[in-house]
Order: structure tokens, then C-alpha cells, then sequence
């Protein structure tokens, strides 16, 4: 096809699917979105079914295949890769979109997305992304998101995004799924700019936690939990023993703190007051049947 999309299997009889996105690079700081789609196909039962050709939006020089070792012995030349696999949980099945930001053709990128939701029947796209802010890393990560629909948008208690400037395929992604008539919804995380460094576990578990509540899928995160505050405490420890850093630290915890009391996070650290995850699978349930019954 020339999108480059590549079909491997035909799933069958998915459960009210959803399309969960994740990408490398622009969209990913600390690599906390790509982990998230990589969380979600190691902890359900996931089954490869379709691939983008890399062949088609990829300039190799910028973003390199890497040549491995099989059993020790033979090369193998690995490339970049956007893979789509079903995930199926307990309550619900999922498409996730393991994926690298391509180098060209992003709308052609963005139709094979749309083309397997909507061959795949997915009733709405979800975009992770996370970004670097002026953000504390001993406070909870405040999620924000950004969606296609007005009423989706008030439904969900989310902000429609003020940013004005350069964009990843996050943001194109959501914009095609707008012009194309698909329910969209983008839940960002944002990421000390101080660690930026990947991986950042506390980041990677806030967008699952909302995640969750926005699909209505029960994920079982203690062990990711437990991931994230041994992550918190060594960079306590770190930060400890620096006293520019230290003070730092504080400053950032006053503002956000202050912002949090008065429930006007600022721009410029991304945040928002989200509804409960139950409060958001219902309205995300409630607008998804609405759609069905207008068409």
C-alpha cells in the first residue's frame, strides 16, 4: 500500500476496541510514552497483527537500523519499526501502536493509523506523549489532555492546549483523526526537565493510571508502583546531597503546591485536574454509545 501499511493477521470479535498510541522521540521525554505502549503489550495477551514500512517514512541517516547479533554468531540488520498488536484484558481488548515518530509522509503516516482503527472497528484513538516542564519530581505527575471533541473535552473535565509553535505526530495524529471524523483524546505527562534522562517510572505510571481510566481497563501497576517510588527515593537521595539542587527542588515544590491549592496549574508545568478513573470510563462509555446511536 502506499502508506506502507502491512497487514500480518486479521483479528476477529474485539471487545469495544480502543487504538492506544505511543511513539519515540519528540512526543516521549524521559521515554515515558513509549513505555507506556510497551507496559501495555508485555502485561496482556498481545498478538502482533499489522506493521508500517519502514522503508516509507524513514530517512535512515537520522534514525539509523541497527545491526545485532543472533545466537552470538550471525548479524542481523534491525530497522525502525511501528508495530500494531491487539492486547486483550480482562475487561476490554485494545490496539496498541508501538512506535518511532517517522521522518516524512506523516499524513500517509497518520491514514495507515486511522485505516487499521478503522478496519479494526476501534471506537476512539489514544495518544501518549509526555514533555519536559518545570515540574518537581516528588509530586505526583499531573496528566493534561487535549481531545477532538468539544463535548468530549467538557465531558472529561480536559483542557484544550494553548500551545502555539512546532509539533511531533502526536499532535498531527490527533488533528488527522479530527479532520477524519475520529474521536481523539491526547493525555501528556509532564517530566522534570532536570531528569530527563529516561526512564522515568513515576511519569510512565501516571499515563497508565489515566489510561486505565479512560479505557475502563483494570491494569494491574504494583509492580510499576513499586518501580516508581524506588526510582523518587534514589533521586531524593541524589538531590540530598546537593544543596543548589536541593533548593531547586523546593522552589519547584512551593509553585506547584501553591498552584495545586488554588487549582490553577499553570501552563507552563501542564497540569490539570482530571476527573476520577471511574468518572472517566463512564463519560468515555457514555460518548461512545452516543456516537453509535447518531449513525
Amino acid at each position: 500500500m502506499a502508506d506502507g501499511l502491512t497487514w500480518e493477521g486479521s483479528p476477529k470479535n474485539l471487545r469495544r476496541p480502543l487504538l492506544v498510541a505511543g511513539f519515540e522521540g519528540w512526543n516521549d521525554a524521559a521515554d515515558a510514552a513509549s513505555s507506556a505502549a510497551g507496559w501495555l503489550t508485555q502485561h496482556g495477551q498481545a498478538f502482533r497483527f499489522a506493521s508500517i514500512d519502514p522503508e516509507e517514512h524513514f530517512d535512515f541517516q537520522s534514525r539509523r537500523p541497527q545491526v545485532e547479533l543472533v545466537d552470538g554468531v550471525t548479524r542481523a540488520v534491525s530497522w525502525p519499526q511501528n508495530l500494531f498488536f491487539t492486547v486483550g484484558f480482562a475487561d476490554r481488548d485494545l490496539v496498541v501502536l508501538r512506535g518511532i515518530e517517522p521522518s516524512y509522509r506523516w499524513r500517509s503516516f497518520c491514514s495507515a493509523v486511522t485505516s487499521v482503527a478503522h478496519e479494526t472497528g476501534c471506537e476512539m484513538v489514544i495518544t501518549l506523549g509526555a514533555l519536559l516542564a518545570d515540574v518537581p519530581h516528588t509530586r505526583a505527575a499531573r496528566i493534561t489532555g487535549t481531545a477532538t471533541d468539544d463535548d468530549l473535552v467538557a465531558r472529561l473535565g480536559l483542557t484544550q492546549s494553548r500551545y502555539e509553535g512546532p509539533t511531533g505526530i502526536v499532535g498531527v495524529l490527533n488533528d488527522y483523526c479530527r479532520a477524519e471524523g475520529v474521536p481523539s483524546v491526547s493525555l501528556w505527562a509532564p517530566v522534570p526537565h532536570y531528569l530527563a534522562a529516561p526512564p522515568n517510572p513515576p511519569a510512565t505510571l501516571a499515563l497508565l493510571e489515566r489510561c486505565a481510566g479512560l479505557t475502563g481497563v483494570q491494569f494491574d501497576l504494583e509492580r510499576l508502583e513499586h518501580t516508581a517510588q524506588a526510582w523518587r527515593e534514589k533521586v531524593d537521595e541524589v538531590a540530598a546531597a546537593d544543596d543548589d539542587v536541593r533548593n531547586y527542588v523546593s522552589t519547584l515544590e512551593e509553585r506547584f503546591d501553591h498552584d495545586a491549592a488554588s487549582d490553577q496549574i499553570s501552563d507552563k508545568s501542564w497540569g490539570t485536574n482530571l476527573p476520577s478513573g471511574d468518572e472517566l470510563a463512564r463519560e468515555v462509555e457514555r460518548f461512545l454509545r452516543e456516537q453509535r446511536d447518531d449513525t
